[in-house]
């Protein structure tokens, strides 16, 4: 298959450099300024095995019709990555978003269709360094996929390009679910670290911080059962053990905050404040941080 890989961040860098190294039809969707760098320093991933430095294609704009294109930009940067990648998007195209949140799904099905709009999840502590490398920490690197509703015979051939290439990767019929519980997690630990200033191990070690974090994560988690997705008790052991965890976990919206760099706060936070809202669900610990991040987005515009 041919890939067009929309954005070179720490997420696409990744995905799309593994999926290069391992011999994949690849191509980088970036803008001029990062294809310069990758063309002066190539893309370099640093990990817990060492560094890769590979050499990959690039594009300013799509050439040609793509039959898998992943799409890995921030959700405040989604509109300009669809227009910038429309031209590369065919009638029998696969896109795969790797984004936070949900509203993303509905952007994608309205502008290309339900039977071209598919969902993605990935699970990567990467960001990049100062050089602009990609820099992987410890922890998982999934990633996983699958048509929004019922089969879909490109399926195996999705499957069979996106497996195999030094992540893990597995083709998902519950994709929908999984959004979801990804989004009850980021949630909790966004809202927490943003809201409070801290990571994780520095909240639970504080007065009143444990039960916080319980209090919040009660109230992502009765969002989503509320809009028919409760956490899966595997989803719901494994939120339950981040939040009591004393080591210094953070997310990635607060790295972003601490940077002063944009941030993904309605996607994230502010979604799913909304989405309480419709169902009468009383948020009010996320609803702060929600109001916390909407000044800090506001003073950063």
């Amino acid at each position: 298959m041919r890939i067009l890989i929309v954005g070179a961040g720490a997420t696409g860098g990744y995905f799309g450099g593994r999926l290069a190294q391992a011999g994949r039809d690849v191509t980088f969707l970036v803008r001029p300024g990062r294809a310069e760098l990758l063309a002066e320093r190539g893309l370099r991933i640093k990990g817990p095995d060492g560094e890769t430095v590979l050499r990959p294609r690039t594009v300013t704009a799509p050439d040609g019709v793509y039959d898998l294109v992943l799409l890995a930009v921030k959700s405040y940067s989604l509109d300009i990555a669809l227009s910038d990648a429309a031209p590369g998007i065919g009638r029998h195209t696969v896109i795969i978003p790797l984004l936070n949140g949900m509203r993303h799904i509905s952007t994608l099905v309205q502008r290309f269709g339900a039977d071209r709009a598919w969902g993605g999840v990935c699970m990567i502590h990467a960001t990049l360094d100062e050089e602009g490398d990609v820099v992987r920490m410890s922890g998982p690197h999934r990633l996983s996929f699958g048509p929004l509703e019922g089969d879909d015979e490109r399926l195996p051939e999705v499957t069979g390009a996106l497996t195999g290439a030094g992540f893990d990767a597995r083709a998902s019929a519950t994709i929908v679910q999984d959004l979801w519980e990804k989004w009850v997690m980021l949630a909790t630990l966004g809202a927490a670290t943003t809201l409070l200033r801290g990571s994780i191990g520095a909240i639970n070690k504080a007065p009143g911080g444990r039960a916080f974090l319980e209090a919040l994560a009660a109230e992502t988690s009765a969002v989503a059962a509320a809009a028919g997705h409760p956490p899966r008790p595997k989803a719901a052991a494994m939120l339950e053990a981040v939040i009591a965890t004393t080591e210094p976990t953070t997310s990635s919206m607060y790295r972003d905050l601490i940077q002063d760099l944009p941030v993904e706060g309605d996607a994230i936070v502010g979604d799913l404040v909304a989405e309480a809202e419709r169902h009468g669900v009383p948020v009010p610990l996320l609803a702060a941080a929600h109001t916390g991040l909407a000044v800090y987005t506001a003073a950063h515009r």
